[in-house]
């Protein structure tokens, strides 16, 4: 009975790699280039745990649920939290003035926390 619980106790806590999280975005900005593009800039906090579950992307959304850019990010960032990428060149279709910044991690996909833009040009 007793091995029984402590195996049981173990599932519960689940293993380093899932314990991570899901990767958040806490923070964005949108800066319009001359060319009529923008330069989206976001920060990401999730607790990396190395290659096997680190925060790998983040994607400009439309309304419409449309993914405008996608950042790929190609390493875990362990000892470097929150941080911020960006990415210049986005083209954001004619009367879109809003966006959503979603992160992704390489073991639970989307479902962080995400952040609304509004876009001034």
């Amino acid at each position: 009975m007793r091995i029984l619980l402590l195996a049981a106790l173990a599932g519960l806590a689940g293993t380093p790699t899932a314990m991570a999280g899901e990767a958040d975005v806490i923070a964005a900005t949108a800066t319009p280039a001359s060319d009529g593009t923008w330069r989206i800039s976001a920060t990401l906090r999730h607790d990396d745990a190395g290659w096997d579950h680190y925060a790998d992307a983040w994607e400009v959304v439309g309304p419409d649920g449309t993914v405008l850019a996608r950042r790929v990010l190609l390493h875990p960032h362990v000892d470097e939290q929150p941080f911020t990428r960006s990415q210049s060149g986005i083209a954001i279709p004619p009367g879109v003035t809003q966006v959503i910044i979603r992160a992704h991690d390489t073991v639970h996909g989307y479902g962080g926390q995400e952040v609304q833009l509004t876009l001034q040009p």
